[in-house]
């Protein structure tokens, strides 16, 4: 049995980060270039605003914050699952190299393939989703030691290792494209928000729904392979597929949301790690409130980069690494003492 004081403490902690998800959606909503004064926003979110402040909301910024808010969720719960499958405080699918597979992936896309119809919006995920399949499977299989499972030190540095090679990869293919198409890459890169159309929305909304309550259903399971391999054994989990279940959908998770928000890192790092020290680490408890932590930091980074420098903004990947480089060097330090 759960205690109830904990059980008010996860709710309370949920409400909370849900209180404050909202105060940064109505703050990022009526800021920007062209601001939105309380009074015009409740008028156009209640269907009377003209058509200027119709398009500013409904046409720009709604669907960009929409897509900031399910990216962040699938990048925090991937982080989480990560962590708990490889028993790793350090696992995140850009430092692995999950992004940078599904990067390597979205190059070769723009590249060969025709981006003028709506189409490509919906196909682009898989594209992202195959290149972090494979760059999960290569990790996967060289940091796999036959009777002890995945070495978890050796996953960290192969991950890293490879996430410098796949980059490398990517900013040599980038260097032969057209302008246009390295215009769209260089963003995509820098962690900036380029989904901001409804279509991106649709695009990536059903990977989400399917996604995420899958993971909330699996939590016992998750539970169990958080800790040593043999006590997962000994309560009966089929470890191995489990674990490639779990990571499977990891993957889809990270690759499916950076293919339509950019190369954003640290947010799959920090969510887990901020959601565990508010509520321990019961999943059942921790990936709710990590998803909602996760939609924070990104909706709040592109917020911050939005109205810091307008109206080209700052990439909210490039605020998310500000924040998030120290907090690795930091978990990195603490696990070494």
């Amino acid at each position: 049995m759960i205690d109830s004081r904990k059980q008010k403490k996860v709710r309370l902690t949920l409400l909370s980060a849900l209180a404050l998800l909202l105060a940064v959606f109505v703050i990022s909503v009526a800021t920007g270039y062209i601001s939105l004064a309380p009074a015009q926003l409740v008028r156009t979110i209640m269907g009377q605003g003209t058509d200027k402040e119709n398009l500013i909301l409904f046409g720009f910024r709604l669907p960009r914050i929409l897509i900031t808010i399910l990216a962040g969720m699938g990048l925090a719960v991937s982080g989480a699952i990560l962590q708990s499958i490889t028993r790793n405080p350090l696992s995140d699918p850009g430092i692995l190299g999950i992004n940078g597979g599904a990067g390597l992936m979205v190059v070769f896309y723009v590249m060969f393939f025709s981006s003028e119809s709506t189409m490509y919006l919906y196909i682009l995920p898989l594209f992202a989703l195959l290149g972090g399949l494979l760059a999960a499977g290569f990790i996967y299989l060289m940091s796999y030691e036959k009777g002890e499972g995945i070495d978890p030190a050796r996953l960290v540095l192969i991950g890293v290792g490879l996430a410098a090679a796949l980059y490398g990869a990517i900013m040599t293919f980038s260097a032969r494209m057209e302008r246009e198409q390295y215009d769209f890459f260089a963003n995509w890169m820098a962690g900036r928000i380029w989904g901001d159309d409804w279509v991106f929305v649709l695009a990536l909304l059903p990977w989400i729904l399917i996604l995420l309550p899958l993971v909330f259903m699996k939590a016992n399971v998750l539970n169990t392979l958080h800790l040593h391999e043999h006590v997962s054994v000994g309560l009966g989990v089929n470890v191995e597929r489990e674990r490639l279940v779990l990571m499977a959908i990891a993957v889809a998770l990270a690759s499916v949301s950076v293919s339509v928000s950019g190369g954003i890192t640290f947010v799959g790092l920090m969510a887990p790690h901020i959601a565990r020290s508010l509520v321990g680490p019961r999943h059942q408890s921790f990936l709710p409130v990590a998803a909602l932590i996760g939609a924070l930091l990104l909706l709040g980074a592109d917020t911050i980069g939005r109205v810091v420098l307008d109206p080209s903004g700052i990439p909210a990947g490039v605020v998310v690494t500000i924040i998030g480089a120290p907090y690795f060097m930091y978990l990195m330090a603490k696990n070494n003492r």
